[in-house]
C-alpha cells in the first residue's frame, strides 16, 4: 500500500542531502550577484557623488527641485532655486544627481 514511500526514500540517502545543500548555495550565489551586489555598488556610487558635491554645482533633488549649491556642511547643503533666489536647506541624502558640476571642464561647444 505505501510502497512508493519506501522506493523513493531508500534512494535519497546522502546524495539527496548534498544535492539540496548545493542547490541552496547556488540560489544564494545567484541572489547575491543579481540583487545584493548591484545595490551595494549603486549605494557606493551615490555616496561618492554626495561626498564630491561642491559650491556652484547644479543639482536635482529626489523631489525634483533644481538648484545651485551655495553652502555645504557635513550633513546638509543650501541651494538657491528659481529666479526668486529662494534658499532651501536640504540633507545631502536628498540629492538625486548633479546636473552641472562647478569644476567641470568646458566643452568645445561651450567655448564658441
Amino acid at each position: 500500500m505505501f510502497t512508493f514511500l519506501d522506493s523513493t526514500g531508500a534512494g535519497m540517502g546522502a546524495t539527496g542531502t548534498w544535492g539540496t545543500i548545493i542547490m541552496i548555495v547556488i540560489m544564494f550565489a545567484v541572489f547575491y550577484f543579481f540583487a545584493i551586489r548591484p545595490q551595494k555598488k549603486q549605494e557606493k556610487e551615490s555616496q561618492q557623488m554626495r561626498d564630491s558635491l561642491s559650491i556652484g554645482d547644479e543639482i536635482v533633488t529626489i523631489g525634483g527641485i533644481v538648484g545651485i549649491i551655495t553652502n555645504i556642511t557635513e550633513e546638509t547643503i543650501t541651494i538657491i532655486s528659481s529666479r526668486d533666489r529662494t534658499r532651501i536647506q536640504l540633507l545631502k541624502t536628498a540629492v538625486s544627481r548633479v546636473q552641472v558640476a562647478a569644476n567641470a571642464p568646458e566643452s568645445e561647444e561651450d567655448k564658441k
